[in-house]
């Protein structure tokens, strides 16, 4: 399963405005930050997948030794570079990488310790795979973190959603916070810490790990 273009081509278009949304939907994200942070806190090597624009990165680099942060499309990854640089953070590399076809084989050594994935879930074709392909890159027992809008939470959330829709927003399911838990149960996540945050699109925060194969 290979990205698909039309959402990449939506973020390449939308990567230097994309921190405005947050005056709208941003609410819920100081919290989801400061979880995110802790669960990777000590952790020797961390992946964050979908990366964006950064709205997580630092935080993550802050507390873990080293942080991979990649993005399918290339103006996330500018955006997020140039950040970072401002910033002074050393321990990041950056990648343009498509979700379904991370670098890093299965029984690598280069394996890391916790995959972050943030707000992406709703948005990838393919769920299941996406999932599996999040897992591969784990080392055993390593932590799994998918904080995820869930655009069916709420009468509000469930209203905005549909108007986001109109512009052509890529997205590809509307979680509720219960759904999303189910799905990655499904996928074989132990979930270990589950939060609703509440905004204009409330995230349902899960971290967890994937049982033995």
């Amino acid at each position: 399963m290979q990205a698909d273009e039309k959402g990449r081509a939506y973020w390449n278009l939308h990567a230097r405005s994309y921190d405005r949304t947050m005056i709208l939907l941003g609410r819920p994200v100081p919290r989801m930050v400061a979880l995110a942070a802790e669960s990777v806190r000590g952790a020797a090597q961390v992946l964050e997948v979908a990366a964006g624009t950064g709205i997580l990165t630092s935080a993550l680099a802050r507390s873990a030794r080293q942080v991979v942060a990649s993005d399918y499309a290339a103006a996330m990854v500018a955006v997020l570079e140039e950040k970072l640089r401002r910033e002074g953070l050393t321990n990041v590399r950056c990648e343009q990488a498509d979700l379904y076809a991370l670098r890093f084989e299965a029984g690598s050594p280069r394996l890391f310790d916790a995959v972050v994935a943030a707000n992406v879930l709703h948005l990838v074709p393919d769920l299941a795979g996406a999932l599996a392909a999040l897992r591969r890159m784990l080392k055993p027992g390593g932590r799994l973190v998918v904080p995820t809008y869930c655009h069916d939470e709420t009468a509000l959330s469930w209203s905005v959603s549909r108007l986001l829709a109109l512009t052509g927003f890529p997205g590809h399911r509307r979680f509720t916070v219960q759904g999303l838990q189910e799905a990655l149960q499904a996928a074989g996540l132990v979930i270990t810490r589950s939060e609703t945050l509440p905004g204009v699109i409330p995230i349902g925060y899960v971290e967890g790990s994937f049982g033995p194969t």
